[in-house]
């Protein structure tokens, strides 16, 4: 949150995916044993960072905190997916985390917009907006929609994914997961309204300009990549497919392996 709005990017779409690229390349591979013992531990965790987190960003009045803890909370399904280690999970979590770096990205991008104009990010300070920045009440909408996970945009495919793939693994799991969508629903869609929607009250917002050429050169690449991988998620699932296949098959033969030679009393 304290951070600028580009270090807010970069930490959002870039870093926050070095533990998942950490659990694919390296936890699952090389401790298949331990990751399978360890899962139910990071199932657990998972739902608390979807529905805490969650809960915690129903109650935030800055915009950025609200979107910093709604990122934590869809990286939640990220950790679950890749832990199924099912196709359709791992698949998920990959995806989630391409989603979510533009995603997440692209909302702290819209929160350093207005930023820049009114140099405060609580929330109350806004409010109809639409009347005066159209064309970001359009791109911000996409974002939040894709950050609740609405069909037709790249937020659906990974969370869906995941959790078909948690579904097959742990039904009580999958549940609370899904309550993770709703609350996601609540805080997004009430920041939504609460800046974007209503009357253009405030005296100092009614000078307030329009995404600039720079800004619309930024954003809207974004909403056109968030729309084309929610509706044809294709390209990535089929990059990804290969790896993932090997990834799983290597998973399960080291359990068949260990499992073998525990029937033999032999530790694995």
């Amino acid at each position: 949150m304290e951070a600028p709005t580009a270090g807010s990017v970069i930490l959002a779409g870039i870093l926050l995916k070095m533990g998942g690229y950490g659990f694919l390349r390296f936890s699952l591979p090389m401790f298949p044993l331990a990751s399978a013992d360890l899962a139910p531990l990071i199932y657990a965790l998972s739902v608390v960072a979807i529905v805490y987190t969650s809960l915690v960003a129903l109650m935030q009045d800055d915009m950025k905190k609200l979107i910093a803890y709604s990122s934590v909370a869809h990286m939640g399904f990220v950790t679950i997916g890749i832990f199924t280690m099912t196709a359709q999970g791992v698949q998920g979590g990959l995806f989630q985390m391409l989603s979510h770096g533009i995603v997440s990205g692209a909302l702290f991008l819209c929160v350093g917009a207005v930023y820049d104009r009114m140099h405060t990010r609580e929330i109350a300070a806004y409010g109809g907006l639409v009347n005066r920045m159209p064309v970001y009440a359009f791109a911000f909408m996409v974002f939040t929609l894709a950050n609740v996970g609405l069909p037709g945009t790249s937020g659906f495919i990974g969370e869906f994914l995941a959790l078909v793939g948690v579904f097959r693994v742990n039904t009580w799991v999958a549940f609370l997961a899904t309550t993770g969508v709703i609350l996601s629903a609540a805080y997004a869609l009430w920041l939504y309204r609460r800046v974007i929607f209503g009357q253009l009250e405030k005296e100092s917002l009614r000078s307030i300009l329009d995404l600039s050429r720079r800004e619309k050169a930024i954003l809207l690449p974004l909403v056109a990549i968030t729309i084309f991988f929610g509706v044809f998620p294709q390209p990535i699932l089929h990059v990804t497919a290969a790896s993932v296949d090997n990834l799983i098959a290597n998973y399960q033969a080291a359990l068949s392996g260990a499992g073998r030679l525990a029937q033999l009393g032999v530790m694995p």
